[in-house]
């Protein structure tokens, strides 16, 4: 299924600015279908739960090969969810990253736990297999990856950790949807996988939104239960949940998205593939890295993250903003500084290629209706942002390559 083609935009012209994220494009082209499915949850007036949901909830577990998903109110309540389901608390550790967002930290403490952070691979920023095993003590109940920025992390090493420790994965895939690893999806790496459909997400809401994802029946079961306040049926509470209930109008808007979702990644990754090509050819590569995509690893680019050398980040945003092109940085301080896990006793230098990361990652426009036109703007601001490409200032793509949307 394809969406609508747009007319050539304002947007798209090559001297217009080019924002880090635009979701105007992306909403046009299914407008008529978004406005269709609200329309229908207005009619029926049911708005929490209900048909829609179990649609949206059957159709994401057929996506990611699982036998259930669990729709929620948010990815962080997803993670929180499936912490409590796996009976993990006070005096429990559960070994994550500190380079990710707080949420994933955060919903380890709510339930009263402890995390415990160990350091990256640094060249795709996910969880270091080997400091993992080192980092499992008799407290530890869990590993928590991260899938950042859209690449799974290194399964099978932290599969052979969970087995031999009797451990529980816990997926944050919130920034994956869609990523595979050795051809097969997030969503079936571990115990349990955590999505968010936060508007910026690969498949983003209208609002907050979040799904788990599980093989295990009994688990998938308390996690329904759990998400309305612990309640067995007929105010019939087993236990103490949460208010945690994905709304019929997100599942509605999302379910027409995900028909699209393989498409989309499908136009990052070439926008990925333009960003190699032409970063290159101009020869700006010798000031930055560029993303890496393992070769068991099926990327979605949530983010398409480079770091800069020579403390040089800076300079290069604010380049690029004089230019008109946005871009962020993905994470500026990692979580074993946050002054709300002070009480965890790390300090800076604990975690070096976390920290080395904070200080030299930055992220590129990547949305799936980026286009040539718009991209050609990011590569050549970037190249002259780092004193390359002056003298070869024409980019060529491989003809063969697909194109974005």
């Amino acid at each position: 299924m394809t969406p609508a083609v747009l007319p050539f935009s304002e947007a798209q012209r090559s001297d217009a600015p080019v924002p880090l994220i635009d979701l105007v494009e992306q909403y046009e082209s299914i407008k008529g279908e978004i406005h269709e499915a609200v329309d229908r949850v207005f009619s029926r007036q049911s708005f929490v739960l209900g048909e829609e949901v179990s649609r949206f909830e059957t159709n994401v577990a057929k996506h990611c090969d699982a036998r259930h998903a669990i729709g929620c109110g948010s990815g962080t309540d997803a993670l929180v969810l499936s912490l409590m389901a796996l009976d993990i608390g006070p005096g429990d550790e559960v070994i994550t990253t500190p380079f990710t967002f707080f949420a994933t930290a955060s919903c380890i403490v709510r339930v009263g736990a402890t995390p415990v952070f160990v350091d990256i691979d640094p060249e795709t920023f996910n969880l270091d297999p080997a400091a993992v095993e080192a980092a499992v003590t008799p407290r530890t109940k869990a590993i928590m990856p991260v899938h950042l920025f859209g690449q799974c992390a290194d399964m099978t090493p932290l599969w052979r950790t969970s087995v031999r420790h009797g451990l529980a994965i816990i997926e944050d895939a919130c920034q994956s949807i869609g990523a595979s690893y050795n051809q097969r999806r997030c969503g079936v790496l571990g115990t349990v996988a955590c999505f968010s459909f936060f508007p910026t997400k690969n498949l983003g809401g209208a609002g907050d939104g979040g799904m788990i994802a599980t093989d295990d029946a009994d688990l998938a079961a308390r996690l329904k239960r759990l998400r309305v306040h612990g309640d067995a049926g007929r105010y019939e509470h087993v236990e103490v949940g949460l208010c945690s209930r994905l709304d019929a109008l997100q599942a509605a808007v999302l379910d027409v998205k995900l028909k699209y979702l393989d498409q989309w990644a499908e136009a990052r990754q070439t926008n990925a593939a333009r960003y190699h090509a032409g970063l290159r050819q101009l020869g700006a590569t010798s000031a930055m890295d560029l993303p890496l995509t393992r070769p068991q690893c099926g990327h979605v680019f949530n983010q398409y993250c480079i770091r800069v050398h020579d403390g040089q980040r800076d300079a290069v945003m604010q380049h690029l903003k004089e230019k008109q092109v946005g871009s962020a940085i993905y994470y500026p301080k990692p979580l074993h500084v946050q002054k709300c896990f002070a009480n965890l006793g790390y300090k800076m230098g604990d975690f070096p290629q976390s920290e080395k990361a904070s200080a030299e990652i930055m992220a590129l426009p990547i949305y799936a209706e980026l286009g040539e036109a718009r991209q050609h703007r990011v590569i050549e601001s970037l190249a002259s942002a780092v004193g390359a490409g002056e003298r070869n200032r024409t980019l060529s793509f491989p003809k063969t390559e697909r194109r974005a949307a």
